[in-house]
């Protein structure tokens, strides 16, 4: 049976990098990737219960309850003492949002949105929620003109996303790396999947944008460029496609130590895509 609520790790009320216009965006827990870059780690598992962090917590904010971690968010002083110290990439700081509770969330903002994004974490993992979610949203009269978009690793298979692509405006697909091994290695999955979201949504016209994220020496997109170039002119040569720069800030592990993304690198990579067709790329407006 599906869960009757989602457990959320943050809700942005206003973001206008998340999809067109101005969005709320509910940020989901539980990722299918392990990206040795990600600035999110925490956001990887769902929570354990094993109580490690509660004994640590220094404002008492954490209780162990019938085996279960009961976060007290009045009490939280948002240190991350329970992040930094957690050996399963989680938190106990997440809240369960029913559709009920989502829609009252989206009600307050209103006045000033365009749409909501779910994203992640990997947003995918609760699909039958975000179905929910966006059935209710559409079927509302004072919420039907909103956009429902998601943003997504693209590893969920095509029966996955034609659950909601009835009720999906548009995707928001990352593309790791063009090598299947260089992508293993940064994500602990393969890319082929991601390809196949990347074709799909484009022929059923719901997929948004493509983004990459240039890490100096670590991926090989900046070395693929003809390649990605053709792949994505053959499905839609007026493509959105982002490009993202690395940045070593609140990053862990090996990933600490990778050279940030220059300017220069970013602009290669973005007049490489174009000399081979694609012209609508959004480039980082601030780099690190």
């Amino acid at each position: 049976m599906n869960k009757p609520w989602a457990i959320i790790n943050k809700l942005l009320p206003f973001s206008c990098v998340d999809g067109p216009g101005n969005r709320l965006v509910i940020f989901l827990q539980g990722c299918n990737f392990k990206c040795l870059n990600c600035h999110n780690p925490y956001t990887i598992s769902p929570c354990k219960d094993c109580g490690d962090c509660v004994a640590i917590c220094p404002h008492q904010a954490l209780t162990f309850i019938n085996n279960k971690v009961i976060w007290q968010s009045s009490q939280c002083e948002q240190c991350d003492t329970c992040i930094n110290t957690c050996r399963h990439s989680s938190t106990p700081m997440t809240y369960q949002y029913s559709v009920e509770d989502v829609l009252l969330e989206i009600r307050k903002y209103l006045p000033f949105l365009n749409g909501i994004t779910i994203s992640g974490g990997e947003a995918t993992l609760q699909l039958p929620f975000i179905e929910r979610l966006f059935h209710a949203v559409k079927q509302a009269e004072d919420l039907k003109h909103l956009t429902c978009f998601i943003d997504s690793n693209g590893y969920l298979v095509k029966t996955g996303w034609q659950k909601v692509e009835n009720v999906m405006d548009g995707a928001m697909i990352d593309l790791k790396a063009w090598d299947d091994d260089v992508h293993k290695k940064l994500t602990g999955k393969g890319n082929l999947r991601v390809k196949e979201t990347i074709k799909y949504l484009s022929e059923v016209n719901k997929l948004y944008e493509v983004r990459f994220l240039i890490i100096p020496k670590q991926t090989d997109l900046q070395d693929n460029a003809k390649n990605i170039a053709e792949f994505l002119m053959d499905l839609d040569p007026n493509i959105r496609i982002r490009i993202n720069a690395f940045h070593n800030h609140g990053v862990h592990g090996i990933a600490k130590t990778w050279s940030v993304a220059t300017k220069q690198q970013v602009e290669l990579f973005a007049e490489q895509l174009e000399q081979n067709g694609l012209n609508k790329i959004t480039l980082p407006s601030v780099y690190l």
